[in-house]
């Protein structure tokens, strides 16, 4: 694999969204029309003095990302009810068309006392081509289980082989970080299949190797080429993750070539932090998300302080597809 970085696409204060939003274009997820690409994110706004709420919301670029033509103008989706597993925001927001409609598969959070959070993956529908999106119900698709107990959340869907295949991340352990004494989270890729898209079947096992049991592996995002699948993921350490660059996350790489075993070959993905000091990418590489435009395979991220700047975007060279 061999990537072509076009750079930063997108600046978070550079855009109209900084007049009423907090900061942050994490997670961009890219639903491809005739004539554009929309892209999804989430940023925030204030919910107390210390606390925030994770808000989706889309930009629309020129098929050849040149320029913005389009960004949304109000909430594409209403906030989590008093009590839900979304309501205290959502992230990620993950668009897949199916038929006349598009689904967004969300990761819901909510705030808890002893650790900081849970999540769980939650769908919502739009009749309106993603201009806004209507939960079917209050709860998640897919949650906490006996053998995945927490934090189940970033799931990433694509139909193949006559199934929806979703990637998502689960939660191992809770531990005290040895320095700050605040507890941590560990979590790993996971996989489910489905007939219609909303019931799920769990494999209830890991896919992706850890490098070591405090490897966090997030945001799993696949696309097909050729016979074969290729996966991008991100991956950190589970402690000192936000002050220490060699903890900080980067990106991963798999490839599979029938969906049930993956290898990972983090050393051949073609894509790497900055190595100029500074640079919006230089510590960070996170929250991939693969996609195809006409005949070229493209990869959204995120780069340094969790996407807090916006994201960037890079091209497969074409003679690797």
């Amino acid at each position: 694999m061999k990537w072509n970085k076009l750079g930063q696409i997108f600046n978070f204060n550079e855009t109209p969204f900084k007049d009423k939003f907090v900061s942050h274009a994490q997670s961009p997820q890219a639903l491809v029309f005739d004539d554009f690409v929309r892209i999804y994110f989430t940023t925030r706004i204030k919910d107390t003095e210390k606390t925030f709420i994770s808000v989706p919301q889309f930009v629309d670029f020129t098929k050849d990302f040149s320029r913005t033509i389009n960004f949304s103008k109000s909430d594409i989706i209403t906030q989590g009810n008093l009590g839900c597993f979304d309501e205290h925001g959502i992230f990620p927001f993950s668009p897949l068309r199916i038929g006349n409609k598009i689904y967004a598969y969300t990761t819901g959070w909510t705030r808890r006392i002893s650790v900081d959070v849970d999540a769980g993956i939650g769908l919502a529908v739009s009749d309106n081509n993603g201009e806004f999106f209507i939960r079917p119900g209050d709860g998640p698709i897919l949650t906490s289980s006996l053998r995945e107990p927490f934090l189940v959340c970033d799931g990433f869907v694509r139909y193949f082989d006559g199934l929806f295949h979703m990637w998502y991340i689960y939660g191992t352990s809770w531990k005290e970080d040895p320095e700050s004494h605040v507890p941590e989270r560990t979590y790993i890729i996971g996989h489910a299949v489905s007939q219609n898209g909303i019931e799920w079947i769990k494999d209830n096992r890991s896919i992706i190797k850890q490098n070591d049991e405090t490897e966090c592996q997030a945001l799993p995002t696949v696309i097909k080429s050729g016979s074969r699948y290729y996966m991008y993921f991100c991956s950190r350490n589970s402690f000192n993750f936000r002050s220490n660059p060699q903890n900080m996350y980067d990106l991963g790489f798999a490839y599979s070539d029938d969906l049930e075993h993956w290898i990972r070959d983090d050393s051949n993905k073609g894509i790497h932090k900055s190595t100029t000091k500074g640079d919006w990418d230089s510590d960070m590489m996170c929250y991939p998300n693969l996609f195809q435009v006409d005949n070229k395979i493209y990869m959204l991220y995120n780069g340094n302080d969790f996407g807090k700047h916006g994201f960037g975007l890079a091209v497969l060279e074409d003679e690797t597809v």
